[in-house]
């Protein structure tokens, strides 16, 4: 049975939760502008910001998952999970110490998605965690937990569905390029010209693949 509506022809359902998502990510953002110091900005990183942080919110309350028993959803709970830390460290929420950075917490007033951003610095380890990169990778690794559910439920390997699934590996590939290229941290928005435009356009990607998910007998 098919856990997600096709994209092309969306229920009423489908358009009021992106409705909602969308109502309320824009709510939060002129709070945000009007109660901090942040600033838009260049406004294609606003855009994609406020993107993330819309379409991860409205994967979350959008996809209903399959029915499947407790041993399965155990189990695509612990994939789902290792595939969010492996994004996290690729996509830069969480690196390693800095030397001579600050230690302890910090708010970051970054352009809307993007901040209010919370930062630690600590002699272990950093954390980055900006709503739009948290929001983002939260909402896909909830898509592959269903995706290994819906795969179990199919008499596929779940884990093979896993790995098989190229869309799936397409955000950490692009993080970690992008790190490559100096852009790692993704602290300063500015630090690489496109990093921003690919891994949002990835991100898109992935998720209309996940939702959709082809080849799933559909």
């Amino acid at each position: 049975m098919a856990t997600a509506t096709a994209l092309p022809r969306p229920s009423r359902d489908t358009l009021l939760r992106a409705a909602f998502a969308v109502n309320t990510t824009l709510v939060l953002t002129f709070a945000y502008l009007l109660f901090t110091d942040a600033r838009v900005g260049a406004p294609r990183y606003a855009l994609y910001g406020v993107t993330w942080v819309v379409v991860g919110l409205w994967v979350m309350f959008d996809t209903r998952v399959s029915a499947a028993s407790a041993q399965t959803k155990r189990r695509a709970a612990a994939i789902a999970v290792g595939y969010f830390a492996v994004l996290a460290v690729a996509g830069g929420l969480v690196t390693g110490p800095v030397p001579g950075g600050t230690e302890g917490f910090r708010v970051a007033f970054l352009p809307p998605g993007w901040g209010p951003a919370l930062i630690y610095g600590g002699d272990l380890f950093n954390l980055i965690l900006m709503p739009a990169r948290v929001v983002g990778y939260v909402a896909l690794a909830f898509l592959v937990y269903d995706t290994v559910v819906e795969a179990a439920g199919a008499a596929v390997s779940g884990i093979v569905g896993l790995f098989s699934c190229v869309s799936c590996s397409w955000p950490i590939l692009t993080s970690l390029a992008t790190s490559v290229f100096g852009s790692g941290t993704a602290l300063a928005l500015t630090v690489s010209t496109f990093s921003y435009d690919l891994s949002t356009l990835v991100f898109l990607v992935t998720v209309v693949l996940l939702r959709w998910r082809p080849g799933f007998g559909r």
